[in-house]
């Protein structure tokens, strides 16, 4: 039998054993020391002049941070320091120069232990763009330069603006101009002065001067050389004003020939049928408005014509009647009527039933829309092919890139299959009336797909139409056909007030939603303004029509 001394002592060593167990202080666990957590802003990077402000959420157990600022998404690094705080702006103190004014800088960071061994992993922050140099120089609009000629306007104030001067778009410093032009008085008043001898197809800078003290510069980019006039295929109407002018020039234009039309003139659609290929482009200037084609029905083609292409650039089309007119309209039943190439480039088309209606026996191979504004259309939108059954009316392949399509009663119709259709860079904004059909591909025995596929990329839509103001803004996105076709999305976004009705919703689209309704991304989307207005678009560099995006 165990002694009651032994029974004792041991309920003492049991009972000492847990004292001293629990008199250990939590300070005097010892935990693995791990790596740093990768810094995280505290708020959105922003620019002041030409100085970008940080705010990291500081680490306790960060003894600094490492900085790398890059131009070109960290294919180099142009500058690169070490900041014992998490609250800082980088500026000449910090770096040992000025950073540059209206120039993207991307950013990121690196957490830094006491021992480097535990150093965070690299976290990149972000992109903010610096501001643009305190100046009464005023930004060039897309009618203040051609080829070779270039107007630099600014708001008169303070000493008289004397000299402008031209530098290379990597000349950052303004160290060597290339070509110096005086501004005389009367000019300096009008705040206006147009340059010369200027090189097509060139990236400049452009600053003007006050005696030997930079009032500032914004960038310039001069348009692809113009067309000569003096070459044989160029019927030139840059110097008419007669609205049927071009109805003559297109009998007199050889095959493959190129039609210029003046600016700011408006010329009548011919009614004579098409039998050729044409380039119709609008002429260099420094006016605002475009050569512009008006329609009061349509263009119609040859029956049985074969032609290579028609291309239309820097144009307006203006229909007189949206429920009526076009720019083509083709039905030439009884023999094949083709068109290998239907473009449109650096193009405004609006006021019309639609662009392109095909029906009997009439085909497109290729139908382009680039870098050109649509909208205010009627129920045969941008293009319908309009005849069931085999060989009728058909579009064979389908580009729509860089552009901005809005008001829209629908959006594109088609009885035949279509054999590619890509929408890249768009921006959509009421782009189908109100329960009207999207994609409408509504051909009998199987037509109705597109063979080798759809895809959408670094796109936005908006909501639908609501023409009657009723408050419903739902579309049918797409209820007829596409069932056998494979669909590709890619960056492409809808805004929060997006919706269709149930049964007619695209599979995966959108394949990313903006939180807000369409009048907080835009900034006046039923007056064509689709500039963002919430800059913390994620798309806002990326996404949309490029002509609105953050640059």
């Amino acid at each position: 039998m165990i002694s009651n001394t032994y029974r004792f002592m041991g309920k003492y060593i049991f009972l000492l054993f847990f004292a001293v167990l629990f008199s250990c202080s939590k300070d005097d666990i010892v935990y693995e020391q791990t790596r740093l957590f990768r810094p995280a802003l505290n708020t959105d990077l922003t620019a002041k002049g030409n100085t970008i402000l940080v705010n990291l959420a500081k680490s306790k157990d960060a003894v600094s941070y490492t900085i790398d600022v890059s131009q070109d998404s960290f294919k180099t690094i142009e500058y690169n320091f070490t900041v014992d705080t998490n609250n800082f702006v980088i500026d000449k103190a910090l770096i040992g120069e000025d950073l540059l004014y209206n120039t993207l800088y991307q950013l990121r960071a690196t957490a830094n232990a006491s021992s480097s061994e535990f150093n965070s992993k690299v976290a990149e922050l972000g992109s903010v763009r610096t501001e643009r140099f305190a100046s009464i120089i005023l930004l060039p609009r897309a009618y203040d330069v051609t080829d070779v000629k270039a107007r630099v306007r600014w708001s008169p104030a303070g000493a008289a603006v004397t000299e402008v001067k031209t530098f290379s778009s990597t000349d950052i410093k303004l160290a060597n101009p290339i070509s110096s032009y005086p501004v005389s008085a009367s000019e300096n008043a009008d705040g206006e002065v147009i340059i010369d001898g200027l090189s097509p197809s060139t990236q400049y800078q452009v600053a003007i001067y006050s005696g030997a003290i930079l009032r500032g510069w914004v960038d310039y980019t001069t348009l692809v050389a113009g067309v000569d006039v003096n070459d044989p295929k160029v019927v030139n109407l840059s110097d008419s004003e007669d609205p049927d002018a071009f109805t003559a020039a297109v009998l007199a234009a050889q095959d493959g020939g190129i039609i210029l039309l003046k600016k700011g003139v408006r010329y009548n659609i011919p009614i004579d049928l098409l039998n050729k290929s044409l380039t119709i482009k609008g002429a260099y200037g420094l006016t605002p408005d475009r050569a512009a084609l008006f329609s009061t029905s349509d263009w119609k083609v040859e029956v049985g014509a074969n032609i290579d292409h028609v291309n239309f650039d820097d144009i307006e089309f203006i229909g007189e009647d949206m429920a009526g007119d076009y720019v083509f309209n083709i039905s030439n039943a009884g023999a094949q009527t083709i068109i290998n190439t239907v473009s449109f480039n650096n193009c405004e088309i609006h006021n019309l039933r639609g662009v392109l209606r095909l029906r009997s026996d009439s085909f497109v191979r290729n139908f382009t829309i680039n870098d050109c504004v649509v909208y205010n259309f009627g129920n045969y939108g941008i293009f319908t092919c309009d005849t069931d059954g085999d060989n009728q009316a058909a579009i064979d392949n389908v580009m729509f890139t860089n552009s901005t399509f809005y008001q829209l009663t629908v959006f594109v119709t088609s009885r035949q299959n279509v054999q590619s259709f890509l929408i890249d860079g768009c921006t959509f904004s009421e782009f189908t009336q109100t329960a009207q059909q999207t994609f409408r591909f509504r051909g009998a025995d199987g037509k109705n797909n597109i063979i080798n596929g759809l895809t959408i990329s670094n796109s936005i839509f908006g909501h639908g139409w609501d023409i009657a103001g009723a408050g419903d803004k739902s579309i049918n996105f797409n209820k007829d056909g596409l069932k056998g076709t494979s669909i590709t999305l890619t960056n492409t976004w809808a805004t929060s007030d997006f919706a269709v009705i149930a049964g007619s919703e695209m599979p995966g689209f959108p394949s990313a939603t903006y939180s807000g309704t369409a009048t907080k991304l835009w900034k006046e989307p039923y007056t064509g303004d689709f500039n963002f207005s919430d800059n913390g678009f994620a798309g806002k560099f990326d996404s949309g029509d490029p002509r609105w995006r953050v640059k």
